[in-house]
């Protein structure tokens, strides 16, 4: 079960070289080169060295503010690169190809950056979470076949039943460790995701109709409704920052 990959496919992500005021990722090294870490701030710019050197720093945009990825990330995420591991091999290309500058040299720069977000965000699964949210979801070997199926399928007109036979649970267990799991309802889940997606649909330009059928509303006012109490603005409103 790819418990990321539907995630990445909606929200397509957009890293990228950049000055270190200016990156959320970074690695850095102690002058000695005995010491190198990983950082990533996934909702600020603007990383301190300190004492130490630059190796790599980029800009992560994940497509959107709405992003669950974006906002289920913790302020920051350090991360020790041990020698010879798949991170520091890793880690070494890219400094490689930001050294050389062979032809093609920025692209692969990029390609490659996407992959050190995929590795952080693989660990971030692997470890689960101490506290309820979308990676707690995703780490539980039941509440994450729920998860799975909203993401990969929200024009579906899914009943907790539905999620909870998905899941392998009884419909009042599921819903209780669902909410202790993810911190919230099921279905408070969908309809978050699904306001997600509409978000991202609407800023690059669909109709306001078209999006409210596809994400279950039937009349476009009282998706609209939805939209304001969930992000503040109406549906148009996106559409013109978008």
């Amino acid at each position: 079960m790819d418990r990321l990959t539907s995630l990445l496919d909606r929200f397509r992500l957009n890293v990228a070289p950049v000055s270190l005021d200016a990156a959320n990722m970074a690695v850095l090294t102690s002058m000695d080169s005995a010491r190198q870490r990983l950082i990533f701030q996934p909702r600020t710019s603007g990383i301190q060295a300190y004492q130490d050197r630059v190796l790599i720093a980029h800009r992560v945009d994940f497509g959107s503010e709405t992003n669950p990825l974006r906002t289920a990330l913790p302020d920051r995420v350090e991360e020790p690169i041990q020698p010879n591991s798949d991170l520091a091999n890793l880690v070494n290309l890219l400094v490689s190809e930001q050294e050389a500058l062979r032809c093609g040299a920025p692209a692969v720069l990029c390609r490659l950056g996407e992959v050190l977000v995929v590795r952080i965000l693989r660990m971030q699964l692997e470890r689960g979470a101490t506290e309820p949210g979308l990676f707690s979801g995703l780490a539980h070997p039941r509440i994450s076949h729920a998860i799975l199926a909203i993401h990969q399928d929200p024009e579906r007109l899914w009943r907790n039943s539905d999620l909870a036979e998905l899941a392998g649970l009884s419909h009042s267990r599921f819903k209780e460790l669902f909410a202790a799991t993810v911190g919230e309802t099921p279905m408070g889940y969908l309809r978050r995701w699904r306001m997600a997606l509409a978000r991202m649909d609407l800023e690059r330009g669909e109709r306001v109709a078209r999006v409210a059928y596809r994400y279950g509303y039937r009349a476009p006012d009282a998706f609209s409704r939805a939209y304001l109490k969930e992000f503040g603005l109406r549906p148009r409103e996106s559409m013109q920052e978008g």
